[in-house]
């Protein structure tokens, strides 16, 4: 039920003595940056009532035992000593004048270890970094207490790689010399790790008492194919419009899918005039030559040409099914030609581009006219053709049409 601590302490292990099997005594360790650094232990004991005798003596090496007196604090249930050099301790603690128990401890000071941070190499697809540290102390020297034989506490070093802003580093705790890199060093690359902002990497080197940092700016001049597309899909002609979001391009060329290129920095709307699928490529190069490259496969989808013929339509002017219009995806040109039983003409259309796509079929009125055409069935002959080619010319594409008001 006893306690033995060190406030201020930035670490605790334990030591353990030649002579005495299974023994195992706290070591407290303090950063002793300035010299000036003194250490703190704290002793308390609860599970018995009444309050407690606490003696402090420390370890003298002429005498090879807790010798040298500290203080004695009565009548309480916790004790403090202060000012502490390094080396052992013990406090002894009575209960209403009977042995109770005993805690040993030792105080340790470190020194901050080494720590520097620097650039090592820097390429179009790498970064380098280099570290150096080391442990200004390697050992802690203790004494076995039952023999007064010098024994030793290896210091523990650590270290850790660090950025601001965030950014990614291999084994940031296990490479003192850790690389970033691109694999492999050309286009396409597997992946995006090198940083494409300038950033500060930082080592932090930490020891049993203490810790150093070391950091460096670094200025990034790798380059990041990349864009986006829109619309992705739809009928031909798919007009597609690329938004740029590379990173330090200063020379580039777009690959469309369709064997036509473009240098410009974000590249005028394309059209994708034939149905199928694209792979769009965007290759780019920096002003110091590094290089990258992006490719999305069968990213546009330009649908196949398709005609699809209403049997009937109502031109009441309700809002719906007003217009005999043929359902239609990526057709070039189309004509249409309308007659009535008698084999009179009332409507015809034919076109291609902007004048096909701004066609909205016929209204039911007799030859572009204000006359409305009666009720009743009418003949069509539609002909058209496809941006991929497909002729629609067969007998399948005229017939009749219902006209209902």
């Amino acid at each position: 039920m006893a306690q033995l601590t060190a406030p201020g302490s930035n670490a605790i292990r334990y030591v353990t003595y030649n002579s005495i099997t299974g023994r195992k005594d706290q070591a407290f360790f303090y950063c002793n940056a300035l010299g000036t650094e003194r250490g703190t232990m704290s002793a308390s004991r609860s599970g018995h009532a009444g309050n407690r005798i606490f003696t402090w003596n420390k370890w003298n090496d002429l005498t090879t035992s807790f010798s040298t007196f500290i203080q004695t604090d009565t009548g309480v249930s916790s004790s403090t000593i202060n000012n502490l050099t390094e080396g052992g301790y013990k406090v002894d603690i009575d209960s209403s004048g009977i042995y109770d128990t005993s805690m040993v401890g030792w105080i340790f000071f470190d020194k901050p270890p080494v720590a520097a941070a620097s650039l090592a190499q820097q390429l179009c697809y790498r970064v380098a970094l280099n570290g150096d540290t080391a442990a200004k102390i390697d050992k802690f020297i203790y004494k076995d207490i039952n023999t007064g034989a010098s024994l030793s506490l290896n210091n523990e070093l650590t270290y850790r790689w660090s950025s601001d802003p965030i950014s990614f580093i291999p084994a940031p705790d296990a490479s003192l010399n850790p690389i970033i890199q691109n694999y492999p060093p050309e286009p396409p690359f597997i992946n995006y790790n090198l940083p494409l902002e300038d950033v500060t990497y930082k080592l932090t080197v930490s020891t049993l008492g203490c810790s150093s940092q070391s950091s460096f700016l670094y200025h990034s001049i790798h380059v990041k194919a990349d864009f986006e597309a829109y619309p992705v899909e739809g009928e031909a002609p798919l007009e597609v419009t690329f938004t740029n979001k590379s990173v330090r391009g200063n020379i580039y060329t777009w690959e469309f899918g369709d064997k036509t290129e473009s240098s410009l920095e974000t590249p005028d709307p394309h059209k994708y005039n034939v149905p199928g699928k694209y792979s769009v490529t965007l290759i780019i190069e920096s002003t110091l030559h590094c290089i990258d490259s992006l490719r999305m496969d069968s990213l546009i989808s330009v649908e196949p040409s398709a005609l699809d013929i209403p049997n009937a339509f109502t031109p009441n002017d309700d809002g719906m099914n007003d217009r005999f219009m043929v359902y239609s995806k990526s057709l070039r040109y189309v004509s249409m030609e309308i007659y009535s039983q008698s084999g009179l003409k009332v409507y015809g259309f034919s076109g291609e581009g902007d004048v096909l796509e701004n066609w909205k079929g016929w209204d039911g009125n007799i030859n572009n006219s204000s006359v409305k055409a009666s009720i009743g069935i009418y003949y069509y002959v539609i002909r058209a053709l496809g941006w991929d080619d497909v002729n629609y010319n067969s007998k399948k594409y005229s017939g009749f049409v219902y006209l209902y008001r």
